[in-house]
């Protein structure tokens, strides 16, 4: 484990902190909106914000898979698992997560129809071989990150002749997100008592790790070129996330933005050529796919290929489109637009816990909302 304590080695953190203290502009305010689930985590997990001085503000994204996908989906999802002889295999955090009728799998499951969840797509292809008389669908969902193994397993089906193996693809695309947010700039966040207040738009962003890893970091160079930004693609530990920030906060003071890459570890420029090639075998770019609290994204997301359309469960069972409806008290839409803090929420921590969810940043592992409340940010909020 070295290898890991050296990036969360306290006296590194705390000296990359005094540093970021002494580097920023007291005179300014810093928005940096962090695009990735895990770095929530890493930062609520080890308290990251607590060592940043008042005038540099952390924003949550739409880094959270499970979190972005519509209600509308998953209820499609829903009503899929409740048809006869069908075996629907997803992830658990999507098991919970309410539909646009306040429906879930999990309850679906409960009244009898086959729900199952599954660790990997070869869990689903597994189920599909065992039971050969009955469909079985795999929730495919995620970033560039988990797109090849789904293609693979596209790919495998094919090979094999597995007529009864299908799936229902929601993977989505990271840049096109980027993009919109830089697009629509941010309100100004509510003023806060000993907070300062900060301009409403994002000055600079962390950028994800996992997806980099895939897609290289040449894809976000439209972030400094187009958008005079700044972006420091990170890895995941206490280390990683401070000195991105450091990082962003030096281009930033030289009014300088360009794509950096701190996560050299695991990140190329040109990413994984191999899972490249494997994603554009078998998907193709969606003309437009609905984003929870971002809308409808031009390009935003992947569909199966005709060449694989026999193992595209929206064409093979004809799933309608269903409107998005969410709880009306929940505001993960503003949470992953980074307008809303997860504390600054009604129900949170109230009504809606990770028992009684209502909201999907709630209940997934990635979730904002899920990181406030399991590392009790929203306890030292309420106190101070």
């Amino acid at each position: 484990m070295k290898y890991l304590d050296e990036f969360r080695d306290g006296q590194l953190a705390r000296g990359l902190a005094a540093r970021i203290c002494q580097e920023t502009d007291s005179t300014r305010h810093y928005a940096l909106m962090e695009f990735c689930g895990g770095h929530t985590h890493a930062i609520c997990r080890y308290g990251i914000e607590d060592l940043l001085p008042g005038n540099v503000r952390l924003i949550h994204g739409p880094g959270c898979p499970v979190c972005v996908l519509p209600s509308g989906r998953l209820q499609a999802a829903i009503d899929l698992a409740e048809q006869e002889r069908v075996i629907l295999c997803g992830y658990g955090d999507l098991l919970r997560v309410p539909g646009a009728r306040g429906d879930t799998l999990l309850k679906a499951k409960a009244r009898g129809a086959d729900v199952r969840m599954v660790y990997s797509v070869d869990d689903a292809l597994d189920a599909a071989c065992t039971h050969p008389n009955q469909q079985v669908v795999f929730f495919a969902i995620g970033f560039e990150t988990t797109t090849p193994p789904t293609a693979v397993a596209i790919q495998q089906a094919r090979r094999e002749r597995l007529g009864n193996f299908s799936v229902y693809c929601n993977h989505v695309l990271t840049p096109p997100a980027l993009r919109a947010l830089l697009a629509a700039p941010l309100p100004s966040p509510p003023r806060r008592q000993g907070v300062a207040q900060i301009k409403g738009q994002i000055d600079g962003f962390i950028g994800p790790a996992h997806v980099s890893t895939i897609i290289g970091s040449q894809p976000y160079e439209f972030v400094a070129t187009d958008y005079q930004r700044p972006l420091v693609i990170a890895g995941f530990e206490p280390l990683d996330v401070l000195q991105a920030i450091l990082m962003l906060i030096r281009q930033i003071n030289a009014n300088e933005a360009h794509v950096d890459n701190e996560y050299t570890r695991a990140v190329s420029p040109e990413g994984n050529r191999k899972a490249q090639r494997l994603m554009d075998e078998v998907f193709t770019i969606r003309s437009s796919f609905e984003w929870r609290g971002l809308g409808e994204l031009p390009g935003s997301a992947l569909a199966i290929r005709p060449a694989f359309a026999d193992w595209d469960a929206e064409r093979r069972f004809t799933i309608p489109e269903i409107p998005a409806i969410d709880h009306k008290a929940c505001v993960c839409a503003e949470v992953l637009r980074g307008i809303t803090r997860p504390e600054e929420c009604k129900v949170f921590a109230t009504a809606c816990t990770p028992d009684h969810p209502l909201g999907a940043c709630m209940v997934s592992a990635e979730g904002a909302c899920a990181a406030h409340y399991h590392y009790g940010r929203f306890r030292q909020a309420a106190a101070s």
